[in-house]
């Protein structure tokens, strides 16, 4: 991935819009593809027809998912939306917005707990249990998954080593991620990448909530 390592991020606030332009960044071109768009406001990408869904997942500002038939829906910051497949989709924004876009082909898994086509809130998938840690795979192939976890306080996951390169957007709370010997607070909104091989812990000093996006 085309992304710095080993520190805490801000996808956010490193792709900030430029006046009147559109902005693509790809970060990964496997399987997969991974792209941060930047709008600027009153941008738009006009529609298209694709094979595929998008997985959207919008960082800052709000974006319309648009496309025939009257289709639109709304996404603020923390929405997340798998576009429909076959049918024109496209996205504009009247006041700005930056967001992730996934290529998720029809044959990945996609989790019965949400629907292509509408909105949803990647915190809201999985609850808190006292002392416990909730995982749910959102989608995933045999070269990527896409899951989100919370973790109670006080509860984490023992030091290991990716077996891919992954990227983990926090959602709620707070959480301390132990990193090759080093430890980085992260904190809802902000992001962290994990080299391929790279030995790294999680603990959760508050509630915590976050999504982990792993390539292999």
């Amino acid at each position: 991935m085309n992304e710095k390592t080993g520190e805490v991020f801000s996808i956010a606030k490193d792709n900030q819009p430029v006046a009147g332009c559109t902005i693509s960044k790809a970060i990964s071109s496997g399987r997969n593809p991974i792209i941060y768009f930047s709008f600027a406001a009153g941008t738009d990408i006009s529609a298209e027809i694709f094979p595929y869904h998008k997985l959207i997942l919008v960082a800052e500002g709000s974006i319309e998912v648009y496309g025939d038939n009257n289709y639109v829906r709304t996404l603020a910051a923390g929405d997340c939306i798998f576009t429909l497949t076959d049918r024109p989709m496209g996205m504009r924004t009247s006041s700005g917005a930056v967001y992730t876009e996934i290529e998720i082909s029809k044959e990945d898994t996609m989790n019965n707990a949400v629907k292509a086509g509408e909105v949803f809130k990647l915190a809201e998938l999985v609850p808190y249990q006292d002392g416990k840690i909730v995982n749910m795979d959102v989608v995933h192939n045999d070269k990527m998954k896409f899951v989100v976890m919370a973790f109670d306080k006080g509860t984490g996951l023992s030091e290991h080593a990716a077996p891919g390169e992954a990227i983990v957007f926090a959602l709620d709370g707070e959480g301390v991620i132990g990193y090759e010997g080093q430890e980085h607070v992260i904190k809802a909104g902000e992001n962290f990448h994990f080299a391929k091989g790279g030995r790294h812990w999680v603990k959760a000093t508050e509630k915590f909530k976050m999504a982990l996006l792993l390539t292999l």
